[in-house]
């Protein structure tokens, strides 16, 4: 089987697997053997599947606790913690295999920005150390899986504190994100960003070191981030700031009850959000930023309503990147797989 990609009166590109292949249409001759990266599989893929809940399974299933400085980027250094982790993580992936969806994981390094790293008890290796983590992982997949790296706000991402100016934000956060370029990471991934300023100067250091990225907010569903900025206008503002724009722009923690709610919206029913807004990492739970962040116990709803929520997001947008967050497990995940792959059939 093979998937045409493009092609010229003299060449043809093929997707054969997990490889595009430049063939010339007279001697039919394969010429060269270039690997997919996460940038072709975004384009050629009708959909990706994208790993479920990692910290809330880590604490209610495993017992797990976190640095009190990189939360979760510590535990690959533990037995107990990074053996929890690899479980969790293999499950998304053999679901993704199941049902021949490409995979993408991201490491568990929100909180590992240069301030917090500098103030742990661990060093700039701690970037590189989580990447050889999920890139371990990675080479025993039989299915197409890329890893991300997975940065965040400095302050609060539910109660947007210590929004960083632009300037702020790109000094701030290159750090980071030249370090996940060195480990040899497939594309970054900004994880519920809550405010505007912040989200650019992310954007902006992103952009600068030549790696596919995405920009994921933390929304309400009135529309717009914590900050206030609706959607439309947060992607108008990071794409015209950009050079090299982000790939995508999500939603993660967040209900896709509530994103259809915060769609729906006259602010956002543009062209523009319609067609660079692609996926979600959903939670189980409509509860607002303040009150989930505020909950002491675990907000969860069944995989079946869940998934099916999810697929219904078809009506406003055209999604691509589909995964979990706080309160989803593989239970979840494998049933937005399943509706996933009714869809692509």
């Amino acid at each position: 089987m093979y998937t045409f990609i493009n092609g010229s009166e003299d060449h043809i590109i093929l997707y054969i697997n997990n490889s595009l292949i430049l063939v010339t249409r007279r001697l039919y001759i394969i010429e060269e053997v270039i690997p997919m990266n996460f940038e072709t599989c975004f384009q050629i893929s009708s959909a990706i599947l994208m790993e479920g809940a990692l910290g809330e399974r880590l604490k209610r299933e495993y017992s797990v606790e976190f640095d009190d400085k990189v939360a979760m980027a510590g535990l690959v250094y533990n037995t107990h913690s990074r053996e929890a982790m690899e479980s969790i993580f293999k499950e998304y992936v053999t679901i993704a295999e199941k049902y021949k969806l490409p995979f993408i994981a991201t490491t568990p390094t929100r909180r590992a920005n240069l301030e917090h790293v500098m103030q742990s008890e661990f060093d700039e290796k701690i970037i590189e150390d989580n990447v050889r983590f999920l890139q371990k992982i990675k080479t025993y997949a039989s299915t197409d899986m890329f890893v991300g790296g997975l940065m965040g706000c400095k302050g609060d991402a539910y109660k947007a504190t210590e929004i960083l100016s632009i300037q702020e934000a790109h000094k701030l956060h290159s750090w980071q994100a030249n370090l996940f370029k060195n480990s040899g990471v497939d594309f970054l991934f900004a994880g519920i960003m809550p405010a505007l300023s912040e989200a650019i100067g992310m954007a902006k250091a992103m952009e600068n070191t030549g790696l596919a990225y995405i920009i994921s907010f933390m929304i309400r569903n009135n529309g717009r981030l914590i900050d206030g900025t609706t959607i439309h206008d947060a992607i108008l503002s990071i794409d015209n700031e950009t050079l090299r724009k982000p790939i995508c722009y999500m939603a993660n923690c967040v209900h896709p009850i509530v994103l259809k709610k915060a769609l729906s919206c006259s602010c956002n029913e543009t062209k523009l959000v319609k067609e660079r807004f692609r996926g979600i990492q959903a939670n189980t739970s409509q509860l607002s930023p303040e009150e989930l962040d505020n909950s002491d116990d675990l907000k969860t709803s069944d995989s079946i309503s869940l998934a099916c929520n999810m697929m219904e997001l078809n009506d406003y947008l055209t999604p691509k990147i589909f995964g979990g967050c706080c309160g989803t497990d593989n239970t979840h995940i494998e049933e937005i797989a399943k509706r996933l792959k009714m869809v692509d059939l």
